[in-house]
């Protein structure tokens, strides 16, 4: 009865206003936090599923002891302008993943509609479109995909959307800028 009691006084405006001291010592519900130790065991239970995947053209491992750290590769698919190509990539995973995306970049130059000089990367579901449903497997196959596949409607290099029409010089190009990087 005397929490039935204490909750109809605090909602009848019978509490006194906290003083101004009481205020400062409130606390503020912390925001919801992932347990790194459920990120970790999603970031370890995901490198063995790409690895034992057996997925062609791609990999990515942890870079030395940081598992939030990782490089990865994806060859260019056959029959592209990126046939013959093999980049590397960085993968940095926040501390709420699967929540947020991990920030993803070229390491290897690469002339792309969808990747700017600095190596970023502007796919949709490394950005808006991202669900916790997606894992290290399916990033790097989408951006193996979006190699051959640019969205030439939204590019970060006009220049390389602009040539993309003209596959033999794009190619060309291609290949200038990844034999410069590696």
């Amino acid at each position: 009865m005397a929490a039935v009691n204490e909750y109809q006084d605090s909602h009848n405006g019978n509490t006194p206003a906290p003083t101004p001291a009481a205020a400062s010592k409130q606390t503020v519900p912390a925001a919801k936090s992932v347990d790194t130790q459920s990120v970790l065991k999603r970031l370890q239970s995901e490198l063995m599923a790409l690895m034992m995947s057996g997925e062609a053209g791609i990999s990515a491992f942890p870079e030395e002891e940081n598992i939030f750290t990782w490089k990865g590769t994806i060859a260019g698919i056959k029959d592209t302008v990126f046939e013959d190509t093999e980049y590397k990539l960085s993968l940095s995973f926040p501390t709420d993943y699967p929540f947020k995306p991990p920030k993803v970049k070229f390491e290897t130059g690469c002339y792309h509609p969808n990747v700017d000089v600095y190596g970023n990367i502007c796919l949709d579901i490394l950005q808006d479109k991202w669900s916790s449903a997606y894992d290290v497997r399916t990033i790097l196959l989408s951006i193996q995909s979006l190699l051959g596949e640019p969205n030439t409607s939204s590019p970060l290099n006009n220049q390389a959307a602009a040539m993309w029409s003209n596959q033999e010089e794009y190619r060309k190009m291609v290949m200038k800028l990844y034999k410069q990087s590696t």
